[in-house]
């Protein structure tokens, strides 16, 4: 899943990665800015003026050294990278190619995430952890995720690929791939494929389409309501209709009450 995985975790001495690998992923990373981010202009406007292309790259060189067990020095590299950017990845997380943070301001990603490749992350999102355990506690981003504004992703689940989870939700369980998620907590409220005629994934960015679980419950009770309150008119209509009627026959009763008195 990391891009410079080509250097070995396991040994501590330091090796630095080839230089056309760290090449390959540079140019990934800012080819994924115009894929992704109409605004931008050009390749120079990327490299200096895009937090959230520093943050991915400060995080790599971070990782590779927290590989190499140098933690402090990592965890150091991490926080000069949160106070450049605003963006706070942990040196421990693993991110794969691609990773394209938009805005990014207030994104927090914390130690066991692990986010695939081609993920789209917009400001305010939260990898959170549930648990003060060092273990496995942070979620599981599979490939081409987008994650909207101010979403919250906690604990060890998993986000299936091509899943969408919509702005300010909240999600503590796994969902499948190609899921949209909204509302707090996240709920699936559609599973959908979508796909370009060659057969590639299309990663789709229209937070416009996300659907309002609770704006479509208070129609459907305002419907109902609506519906009620027309049987009631009508119930009243007829119930006036009959006091009407009632009224007219009590009448005539009276009248022929009155004849009777006045016969004897």
């Amino acid at each position: 899943m990391e891009s410079w995985s080509n250097d070995q975790s396991s040994n501590p001495r330091l090796h630095f990665p080839r230089s056309s690998a760290m090449w390959q992923t540079l140019k990934e990373d800012i080819q994924a800015v115009f894929d992704r981010d109409p605004a931008a202009r050009s390749t120079w406007e990327v490299a200096i003026a895009y937090p959230g292309f520093h943050a991915i790259l400060i995080h790599r060189l971070a990782h590779w050294l927290w590989q190499r067990r140098l933690t402090t020095v990592a965890r150091f590299v991490s926080h000069v990278g949160r106070f450049l950017t605003g963006i706070e990845i942990h040196p421990g997380a693993k991110i794969g190619r691609r990773c394209f943070i938009d805005h990014g301001m207030g994104v927090v990603i914390g130690e066991t995430s692990e986010i695939g490749n081609d993920v789209t992350i917009y400001q305010g999102v939260t990898l959170g952890g549930t648990s003060t355990e060092p273990i496995k506690r942070h979620p599981t981003i599979e490939d081409s995720v987008t994650i909207f504004s101010g979403a919250a992703v906690l604990g060890p689940v998993t986000v299936g690929r091509h899943s969408r989870v919509g702005a300010g939700s909240v999600l503590v369980t796994s969902v499948p791939p190609h899921s949209t998620v909204v509302g707090i907590p996240g709920r699936v409220v559609k599973i959908e494929a979508r796909h370009t005629p060659t057969g590639k994934a299309i990663i789709d960015l229209n937070s416009a389409d996300l659907p309002d679980v609770i704006a479509n419950a208070v129609n459907s009770l305002a419907d109902y309501v609506e519906k009620l309150e027309k049987k009631v008119d009508e119930l009243s209509a007829r119930q006036g209709g009959l006091e009407e009627k009632t009224a007219e026959e009590s009448e005539v009763l009276n009248k022929v009450k009155e004849l009777l008195k006045n016969n004897h």
